[in-house]
């Protein structure tokens, strides 16, 4: 098995902390948040109802959908409030120096 090729995103200094960033990687979108001074990469669609998660709320390691309340995991995807019972992708992100990287494998 061959390492996971990570792509450099986005600088460390284009996302304060709280905020997100949509990214378009290899046919993929992704949301690129920073939350409580870590860097996590998720799908950028709700399972829900396929609504963009970006500018939903971020709290206690989980991001909100800004639409209809459902709420996942960051570092696992994992759907931990209704209305979504799927979970969403994620992303390994590298930080280095002063940039963030994100693999689609």
């Amino acid at each position: 098995m061959t390492d996971p090729q990570y792509h450099v995103v986005a600088a460390t200094s284009e996302i304060a902390e709280g905020g997100q960033l949509f990214v378009e990687l290899d046919g993929e979108e992704i949301l690129l948040c920073r939350h409580d001074g870590k860097y996590f990469a998720v799908s950028y669609y709700c399972s829900h109802a396929a609504f963009p998660l970006e500018g939903g709320p971020m709290d206690d390691g989980c991001i909100s959908c800004p639409y209809h309340g459902a709420t996942f995991d960051l570092a696992t995807g994992r759907a931990e409030a209704p209305p979504a019972w799927e979970d969403i992708k994620t992303y390994a992100v590298r930080v280095e120096d002063s940039t963030v990287a994100i693999s689609v494998d």
